[in-house]
């Protein structure tokens, strides 16, 4: 049985390669939803870049730099895209959060982000969110997290299409087994050259199909797509 992968932890070796749940304090608001004076719409209706904070009252564990960010979504085919584009609700934690944070730093947060697989999002056509507020300079800082982790092979089955070469790399190898394997069932005495012959082939086969496949439903790689609003793009 393998455990599922769960996207912060892994967001958090990578910033660390290179105290509890927020504040003691949060869990007040947490039991308590009637102290969250925003809504859901609120959250996704919000704009800007950057929030002033006071550097003092943040904890250092909760920021990531957008490289580490855009790492983690192309190695597991995730988004990060403007919370206006996540077709569910906020969770009630999340809301008491983002209002915790706002009096502690006497602002009002606003331009958030979702990390999360595309399915989550409503895309316009051209298991497991996390919610953050841009502090500027290509810099945010980690609210929430919610929902189910993901499914523990999910960056091996998406290593493939993360971007040009290993779509290549993949295809060349799943076409040299192909090979193989019908070259012993129908070609048991083959040369070095039929053998050479299937291949080529079997690798323009696949390349085409899986081409095909890809223009068809709009696919893109794992690099092109992380921070793009498009279904299709």
């Amino acid at each position: 049985m393998l455990n599922k992968t769960n996207v912060h932890e892994r967001l958090n070796r990578v910033r660390d390669k290179s105290s509890t749940d927020l504040i003691a304090d949060v869990k007040n608001w947490l039991n308590d939803s009637s102290k969250s004076a925003l809504s859901s719409d609120d959250v996704k209706n919000s704009t800007g870049d950057g929030n002033n904070l006071n550097f003092d009252l943040l904890e250092s564990k909760h920021i990531y730099h957008i490289n580490q960010i855009e790492k983690i979504c192309v190695d597991y085919r995730l988004r990060f895209l403007d919370a206006k584009y996540y077709k569910s609700d906020i969770p009630q934690q999340g809301l008491a959060k983002i209002n915790y944070l706002n009096q502690e730093h006497e602002t009002e947060l606003q331009g958030f982000k979702i990390m999360a697989p595309s399915k989550l999002f409503k895309l316009e056509n051209a298991d497991d969110p996390l919610l953050f507020a841009p502090i500027g300079n290509g810099y945010y800082y980690f609210i929430h997290k919610w929902g189910n982790d993901l499914h523990p092979l999910r960056r091996m089955m998406m290593w493939p299409v993360k971007n040009l070469e290993n779509f290549m790399l993949t295809t060349f190898l799943f076409s040299f087994l192909s090979t193989l394997i019908v070259s012993e069932i129908f070609m048991t005495h083959a040369t070095g050259t039929e053998f050479f012959l299937l291949f080529l082939f079997m690798f323009k086969w696949i390349v085409a199909l899986a081409m095909y496949y890809g223009f068809a439903k709009g696919k893109n790689f794992n690099e092109s797509i992380w921070k793009s609003k498009y279904y299709n793009a």
